[in-house]
């Protein structure tokens, strides 16, 4: 009799050490596809109660990456459109997650994980809102403040700049950019000084090309009495956009007024990056693509680009003989754009009719 209930309790053991392992397996999964969005660190924290429930835990936490992913890579004028989603709406887009850490501290439970997002199924829900995703590359953006006193007729950058000062100290977590700011040169500061008459036409060449970026951002901020004007001059990809804001009744002294002038500029500054960056999902481009389907290598590597490129919305094998494998691809964007980034890749086309031969 003892026997058998030990079998039984060994048996309930093994058995339940299955179900965990194929839990994660299928449910936890930190191995995803190319074509994910990825939120990691997503942190919540809960009063272990005796209302305490493990899964409404881990849904608040699929709604923070959520919200995380759409700050990432939908414009701040954007973000409003999406408004009361539901939680089902946003399990359906959710590819995977896996739990980082999960602990109970005086009695608080803690919780870590990532989530996974399908990036079709996001670009489907964000089209559906009229809304169009931008590609969450980072970028490395040179960046010099220029407070201008107009009565004065004199200009700090180094001293006397809270703006300078607390720029990178004032940073959040979807921010695309890092900003580089110069070194406290003082030939830098007689150069600029030395242009001051002529400042809004200045293009700082001669300042940008000693940090070996290709970006720039120069902001002119000219304070006259309580109001203050922001002239940005933005150079990102041989592109120059300039864009003026106006504040009033702020401080160029006060921590408080030079944070909210800070948070301001980023988000413009994030803004404009996300649009250059921005995916047009309503073109839907089909592409039909043969491959020979005796290189295997050619194979693997075409796969591999394809799940990699960004405009890429979807791709399937439409036919396969011992000739050639024929890809269906659809594609956000032009026919010169996929054969421009395919040839960074090093593929190149046979194009004939409405085939495209991979050479």
């Amino acid at each position: 009799m003892k026997i058998n209930k030990i079998r039984t309790y060994y048996k309930t053991i093994f058995v339940f050490f299955i179900f965990i392992f194929l839990l994660l397996f299928f449910f936890s999964t930190s191995k995803v596809e190319a074509k994910a969005f990825e939120i990691n660190n997503v942190e919540i924290s809960k009063p272990f109660k005796i209302e305490f429930n493990r899964n409404k835990v881990i849904d608040e936490g699929f709604i923070e990456a959520f919200s995380k992913l759409v700050l990432l890579i939908v414009k701040s004028s954007d973000q409003k459109k999406i408004n009361n989603i539901k939680l089902n709406e946003i399990k359906f887009m959710i590819e995977s997650f896996s739990i980082k850490e999960e602990k109970f501290i005086n009695e608080v439970y803690y919780l870590n994980f990532g989530v996974s997002f399908n990036k079709k199924k996001v670009f489907k829900f964000l089209e559906n809102k009229n809304i169009f995703p931008s590609i969450p590359n980072r970028n490395k953006i040179l960046y010099l403040p220029i407070i201008i006193e107009e009565d004065k007729k004199d200009l700090f950058i180094f001293t006397n700049n809270l703006i300078f000062k607390e720029w990178n100290n004032i940073k959040e977590n979807y921010h695309l950019i890092d900003y580089v700011l110069p070194t406290e040169d003082l030939e830098d500061l007689e150069t600029i000084k030395a242009k001051y008459e002529l400042i809004e036409q200045y293009d700082f060449k001669e300042i940008i090309n000693k940090y070996y970026l290709d970006d720039a951002i120069i902001s002119l901020i000219f304070k006259n009495k309580n109001k203050i004007r922001v002239l940005s001059r933005i150079s990102i990809k041989d592109d120059v956009f300039l864009e003026n804001r106006s504040f009033t009744d702020l401080d160029l002294n006060n921590p408080k007024d030079v944070k909210r002038i800070i948070e301001g500029l980023k988000k413009n500054y994030e803004d404009y990056w996300k649009g250059i960056n921005q995916i047009n999902t309503s073109i839907k481009l089909p592409l039909r693509i043969k491959v020979e389907s005796s290189n295997d290598s050619k194979i693997d590597n075409f796969e591999k680009i394809l799940n990699e490129t960004d405009l890429i919305y979807d791709f399937s094998i439409n036919k396969f003989d011992k000739n050639f494998i024929i890809y269906e691809i659809i594609y956000n964007g032009l026919p010169d754009f996929f054969l421009k980034s395919m040839k960074e890749n090093n593929f190149t086309f046979d194009i004939q009719n409405k085939d495209w031969i991979l050479k």
